[in-house]
């Protein structure tokens, strides 16, 4: 009997099928084994309590580069990322990277840069170049980049505290031979270091002109002198023959005499000595000595806050990790409302009732760059204190209780809040204060993010408004606008 080739096409189609269910049935992670994922590693951002406690690391340092940007490569096991800044150095599609990093091991590591390019033929980002630069402190360090000579061939600089409490510059400029940069600033000195910038024409700033380099002038002690308080002042030039920055001239300034073991005493009690000196209301003065009643610092160590106040502006930073240095110290802080601004201050004792402040804001700024704080102090203690405009005045604290949309909050005379909302307590810190003309709000809830707002008066009740505080002055968010009423029977002293 023939049997038709349709039926030989089923039967070979049944026993196919049969064998491949069977083979699945047997050898199952033989077809559906997942391939095994790849090892990635990411690079390490600073946590808090990482580090060892030396003095030249301190967990308050991990809280300045966290929010940096992920490394475009791994790290070594013995590395340590510090921050990171892209660029796009040749003008090509990709970006590149510069890294800054230390040493896990080592308390008392430098800090490196390295340089990170893209790699066409491989198609991924490697580490082509690295440097050792004078700094060391980790919480103490600047980097960004910046046309120091003038050529339109971009500089990278490092600013930071070494060991020996020396202020550091470390800068190296892009090349196009075998080494990606050269080393073209290496200066240290028991003092502050300045980038002069000066105005560019017009025709550079469009490409179509060189400009003559940045000047850097390094100020320290006069070791020559027995006055403690005597100066130096360096001036450093691009030498474009040797490619490098050479010394230009030597000034001295000398300093105020002053009963000089007083001096010494404040200075070699360490970091927490000159804290407790330098706590309280400093008076900004004019270049003529004059006091200016109208701008002053509040350094308050016990409750790590520093707030900066101007006629129409006031800014309360937190005092994040404080470093000795030779004259007096050196305080990395963070504004309360804005995480992102950031301020450094060298402090330097110039006598037994003034300071000297120089302030760098935010990690990406240059240094050297006036800030509007620059200048020296006098202590409130030995002046008059200044008579204060009832027109500016709010009062940073009421007592009250108030209802609205977002529960009900009691503020207390003593600084605090509490909101409640349903079964949910919040409690914080709060502070009422003014920008020009505009009244503020700040609530700093416990573990959570600082929030501003802007407040209206109808009344007894308060109309918050949601804002931020920056360089750009004040800027309202777009959230929901909302209204607090006095709780009935409270007795609301109003700001006003």
């Amino acid at each position: 009997m023939k049997i038709k080739t349709s039926h030989i096409l089923t039967i070979i189609i049944f026993l196919l099928t049969g064998g491949v269910i069977t083979a699945l049935s047997f050898f199952p992670n033989h077809f559906f084994r997942q391939p095994k994922p790849k090892e990635i590693k990411q690079t390490r951002i600073i946590e808090r309590g990482e580090a060892s406690e030396s003095e030249f690391f301190t967990p308050a340092d991990s809280v300045v580069y966290k929010d940096s940007a992920l490394a475009k490569v791994s790290l070594n096991e013995d590395e340590i990322l510090l921050t990171t800044l892209d660029d796009n150095f040749d003008n090509d599609v990709q970006e590149e990277q510069i890294i800054a990093y230390r040493s896990r091991l080592k308390d008392d590591s430098p800090v490196y840069i390295a340089y990170i390019d893209f790699d066409e033929s491989t198609q991924m980002y490697k580490r082509v170049w690295n440097s050792e630069t004078a700094a060391v402190r980790p919480g103490t360090i600047d980097l960004y980049i910046q046309d120091l000579t003038g050529d339109h061939i971009p500089s990278v600089l490092l600013s930071g505290m070494n060991t020996e409490s020396e202020f550091t510059l470390t800068a190296f400029k892009k090349s196009g031979g075998i080494e990606p940069f050269l080393k073209i600033v290496d200066i240290r000195i028991e003092g502050g270091i300045t980038v002069k910038e000066v105005e560019r024409s017009q025709a550079y700033q469009l490409g179509m002109a060189n400009s003559r380099a940045f000047p850097i002038v390094a100020r320290g002690r006069d070791t020559e002198s027995s006055n403690i308080l005597d100066q130096i002042e360096i001036s450093y030039v691009y030498d474009s023959d040797s490619e490098k920055y050479e010394q230009d001239s030597l000034t001295r300034i000398p300093g105020k005499q002053i009963e000089e073991q007083k001096f010494r005493d404040i200075l070699s009690g360490g970091v927490r000595s000159f804290e407790r000196f330098v706590s309280g209301l400093w008076y900004w003065t004019t270049p003529d000595g004059a006091i200016d009643n109208r701008q002053y610092i509040y350094f308050d160590p016990q409750n790590k806050e520093v707030i900066f106040y101007t006629d129409d502006t006031q800014q309360i930073f937190t005092w994040q990790n404080s470093g000795a240095t030779r004259y007096g110290v050196y305080l990395s802080t963070q504004n309360i409302s804005v995480q992102t601004l950031r301020r450094s201050l060298d402090i330097a004792l110039e006598s037994l009732d003034s300071v000297r402040i120089r302030v760098s804001e935010d990690v990406r700024l240059k240094i050297g760059t006036d800030t509007g704080w620059n200048g020296s102090y006098k202590r409130a203690n030995f002046m008059p204190s200044p008579a204060p405009k009832a027109d500016k005045n709010v009062p940073s604290f009421i007592d009250g209780v108030y209802n609205g949309v977002i529960g009900r909050i009691q503020f207390s005379k003593n600084g605090v809040y509490e909101l409640t909302l349903g079964e949910n307590t919040l409690t914080g810190m709060y502070s009422f204060f003014r920008i020009r003309d505009m009244e503020m709000l700040e609530l700093r809830p416990e573990n959570e993010p600082h929030m501003t707002y802007a407040v209206e008066h109808f009344g007894r009740i308060l109309s918050l408004k949601r804002v931020t505080i920056g360089a750009n002055g004040v800027q309202t968010l777009h959230e929901t606008v909302f209204s607090l009423e006095p709780e009935s029977g409270s007795n609301i002293d109003l700001p006003s």
